[in-house]
């Protein structure tokens, strides 16, 4: 099949689990005889001059368009950006059908709403949609500002377009079908995959990190963004308590965001700053090292459609501490894939770290449990082969659509005021 996937972010250039995911799902459809192409974006600056705009990796075709406004921040404009980005994209992906034109587009989040429909009208073919988070989701439910509303919006009328829409767990498919008003059987659940020989270990580059980041005491890390809803500063706050019980404890944050200097001032506040090492981004195989040498890995997210970087600790070997919260409640089973505390409640998540750290046994058998549930249900081979008979199901869907040959009518969409995810919303 052939198959087009559009991407705001793909490898070098990652911010988050969005840009993992479709790099391991396009090279998994490629590895079972597909052909792939990945249309993104190139940042159009001197850092990454050297990066083609048009390359074959591990089997995908790989295309990078460079659009008007990459040198500008994101959060100058971030609807603009997005804007100069999907034309960008729609221009890239029509100079490709001269040669090669796709049997299904697959747009990956609001970022390439624009450009998933355009080349849907272009080349006559299905959208599908993948929603890997909701502008709601990540603020509980509320549109706080005129940028969250312009997303929202965008979203809605991105699951319109799309003839069918992919979630990772069934949480985002109870959120999708709230917040867009979709139908049901409209929407797929995909959860995500791990590449396990990919996420393996090295004991000497665990050994190295352990000795450098916790060489007298227990470890604990944090690997994810720095925004609030990723939880790191209910992680923080539990700092003390844990520090009380296991002296000589480090925390190691991995990642960057906006909530870097907050998080920081949190621990100078708490008086456990040097305790706590920030080592902003690194790279995958620096990550893997941090995460292999760690006593316990925790996952305090406050709001997470599914939690990608819980398998991958799940398939390193990293005993798990997650919180209860949408997809990640279904990812890890407490007490026996990981241990699972309520959001935002600092004391119980210093609890289930201690019960970790204190009985070497549960830590092992729910580290070994989880490498079980990664092997058994998240490889991505069959992951991959499930999201192409969502495509399949698509294009018979579109045909027989285009066979009505009814246009779309036209649309008006509201954003309703007040929380949208509440159960008496």
């Amino acid at each position: 099949m052939r198959i087009l996937h559009l991407s705001w972010e793909y490898p070098p250039l990652v911010h988050g689990g969005l840009g993992r995911h479709v790099h391991a799902l396009a090279e998994a459809q490629a590895a079972a005889g597909h052909d792939v192409v990945v249309v993104t974006h190139h940042p159009g600056t001197s850092e990454h001059e050297a990066l083609p705009l048009d390359e074959r990796v591990n089997g995908v075709r790989v295309v990078r368009a460079v659009h008007e406004t990459s040198e500008w921040p994101l959060h100058d404009d971030l609807v603009a950006w997005v804007l100069g980005l999907g034309h960008a994209m729609t221009r890239t992906a029509l100079a490709l059908g001269t040669t090669w034109r796709p049997e299904v587009v697959h747009g990956h989040d609001w970022m390439v709403a624009h450009p998933a429909a355009n080349l849907r009208q272009a080349f006559s073919v299905p959208v599908v949609a993948t929603m890997h988070a909701t502008e709601a989701g990540r603020h509980q439910g509320w549109l706080p500002n005129k940028l969250s509303r312009s997303i929202h919006t965008t979203e809605w009328w991105f699951t319109y377009e799309a003839r069918r829409v992919i979630t990772c767990s069934q949480h985002m498919r109870w959120e999708a079908t709230r917040l867009f008003e979709l139908p049901p059987d409209k929407v797929d659940v995909v959860p995500n995959g791990v590449d396990r020989a990919r996420w393996s270990p090295d004991a000497t580059a665990a050994q190295a990190a352990r000795a450098r980041l916790a060489p007298e005491g227990p470890l604990v890390v944090f690997a994810g963004r720095l925004e609030w809803e990723k939880g790191g500063h209910t992680l923080v706050a539990a700092m003390p308590r844990l520090r009380r019980r296991h002296p000589g404890l480090r925390l190691v944050v991995v990642g960057r965001g906006s909530q870097r200097d907050a998080l920081t001032e949190q621990a100078r506040a708490l008086r456990v700053a040097g305790s706590v090492d920030f080592t902003g981004w690194l790279d995958e195989d620096e990550l893997k090292a941090v995460v292999a040498a760690a006593d316990v890995a925790v996952v305090p997210s406050v709001y997470e459609p599914f939690g990608l970087v819980a398998l991958e600790t799940a398939a390193i070997g990293t005993p798990l501490v997650v919180a209860r919260t949408g997809g990640l409640a279904e990812v890890v089973r407490d007490g026996e894939s990981g241990l699972v505390v309520p959001p935002l409640d600092a004391a119980s998540l210093a609890d289930a770290v201690s019960a970790l750290l204190r009985d070497e046994v549960l830590a092992r058998r729910v580290a070994r449990t989880a490498r079980e549930v990664v092997a058994r249900e998240h490889d991505w081979a069959g992951l991959a082969g499930r999201t192409v008979e969502v495509y399949r199901r698509a294009v018979s869907e579109e045909r027989v659509l285009l066979a009505g040959s009814r246009p779309s009518p036209l649309l008006r969409v509201v954003v309703p005021e007040g929380n949208l995810l509440r159960d008496d919303a």
